[in-house]
């Protein structure tokens, strides 16, 4: 059985206190109100921060953005114009990966980079 996951703003708590951040400094490092970090902590605003937020809030506890975005509810921008740059192609093959291991989608990366090698 799968480990839950913890909702963004728990996550966030935690790896901010293992890096020994106080609430105010790390509110001060990723530019937003003590207030609002609370709140986001805690659950309780009502959208979770920006995308650019929470790249900066990865930056600063050295955690993977793309994970920290999928948990706040966010799309990376640079994926937004990967997908509008093919508008069919691209979500379809996100449909076709749905649901393959971590394993199988490592292996399809790589082979997708193997492919970009060989057009170059």
């Amino acid at each position: 059985m799968s480990k839950k996951q913890p909702a963004f703003g728990e996550l966030i708590r935690e790896k901010r206190l293992a890096k020994g951040h106080s609430l105010r400094k790390f509110a001060e490092l990723i530019d937003v109100s003590p207030t609002y970090l609370s709140l986001v902590e805690q659950g309780k605003v009502e959208s979770p921060p920006t995308a650019e937020r929470v790249r900066r809030m990865a930056e600063v506890l050295g955690e993977n953005p793309d994970e920290l975005m999928s948990l706040a509810g966010r799309m990376p921008e640079d994926l937004r114009g990967i997908i509008q740059s093919e508008p069919e192609e691209m979500p379809q093959l996100l449909r076709a990966a749905k649901g393959l291991t971590a394993d199988q989608l490592k292996a399809l990366s790589a082979q997708a980079k193997k492919m970009q090698k060989e057009e170059q």
